[in-house]
């Protein structure tokens, strides 16, 4: 249950708090015109497109609790909610916007760069962000924890040029801990993978996921271990982020942050000043900050590439440099990101 005051933001109920990360992850909002109605604006129901644009909503009530009540452009609510926009054809914009199919080696497995390679270890989010570069990803077919990682391994066995493993997806964290557990005792016969680095948006939206079996787990991995968790927008962060990216760094994890610059949602300079002094606050270091990767249904959120370079100008002259993220753009081929 969420409740809330007039004007003020929302707030979860209090019976939610040290409620099972997994019961947070169902009890999550997967209605637009609830969504609206939690936040005060059931009156822009009649502008949501149809069926959520063919890519499902959902949000888990935690993060709800971040966005402010009554405002329909809130930058949190915008990177979650269903636009008319989805429905446009741009030209530019497709199905796989990075060349991710085309760098596919085992089920599971992209090997885009030299010596990382990545696996899709779930298909599952938390939360469904509107410009998800993956959101016609098929994930039906291409998931590394199936037949207990088997496929995956072998790949990593017969290639002794991988040295750094990165666990992607959807969420590598919607997995159980038990899950993890298994693949970690098959990275124990490959001696050659020596860093673990695991992308996951759970401590930021459902941070309840960072428990302590999974603490346990992450802090007796052997490996050189980094989290890069994404947020975009400062308010995302609260005290329960925070407590989760300690128990993160706790592990021996380094902890950096990516983000997307989004349109309506963080394209100025204040914004994403602070989102960098928030994240340093909370132990975390700004990592990248990507151009849109263009992908059909997200094209309402592109930033101009001159824009965007004027934006990180400005960081750079108000903050000191290792709170300046990087600007990449990610392309299909290239043997890095492409930096701008």
């Amino acid at each position: 249950m969420i409740t809330a005051s007039p004007g003020a933001r929302i707030t979860p109920d209090a019976t939610a708090a040290g409620a099972d990360w997994r019961q947070l992850w169902r009890d999550a909002v997967t209605d637009a015109g609830e969504l609206l109605a939690l936040l005060g604006l059931s009156h822009l129901a009649g502008q949501l497109p149809p069926a959520d644009a063919g890519f499902p909503l959902r949000v888990p009530r935690g993060f709800v609790a971040r966005m402010r009540q009554g405002d329909p452009r809130d930058p949190l609510l915008l990177q979650v909610l269903p636009q008319l926009a989805e429905l446009d054809e741009v030209p530019g914009f497709v199905t796989d916007a990075v060349g991710d199919l085309a760098a596919r080696e085992a089920q599971g497995v992209l090997h885009k760069y030299q010596g990382r390679a990545l696996l899709i270890a779930s298909g599952s989010c938390a939360i469904n962000c509107r410009y998800c570069f993956r959101r016609h990803f098929p994930y039906g077919e291409e998931m590394a924890a199936a037949g207990q990682w088997r496929q995956a391994l072998e790949y990593l066995r017969q290639d002794h040029s991988v040295s750094e493993l990165i666990l992607s997806g959807g969420d590598p964290l919607a997995l159980a801990t038990a899950k993890l557990e298994e693949l970690g005792r098959g990275l124990a016969g490959l001696p050659h993978v020596t860093r673990l680095r695991i992308h996951s948006r759970l401590p930021v939206v459902l941070p309840e996921r960072i428990d302590d079996a999974f603490v346990a787990w992450l802090a007796s991995v052997p490996l050189q271990k980094v989290v890069v968790l994404h947020a975009n927008h400062a308010n995302e962060l609260d005290a329960s982020v925070d407590a989760a990216c300690a128990r993160l760094r706790a592990t021996g994890a380094t902890v950096l942050n990516q983000s997307v610059l989004l349109r309506g949602v963080n394209d100025d300079a204040d914004a994403l000043a602070a989102l960098s002094e928030r994240l340093f606050a909370a132990g975390v270091l700004p990592y990248y900050l990507h151009q849109l990767d263009r992908v059909q249904g997200a094209a309402h959120f592109e930033v101009a590439d001159g824009h965007a370079l004027a934006l990180v100008g400005a960081l750079r002259a108000r903050l000191p440099g290792y709170l300046v993220p990087r600007l990449v753009r990610e392309v299909g081929g290239d043997a890095s990101k492409r930096p701008l």
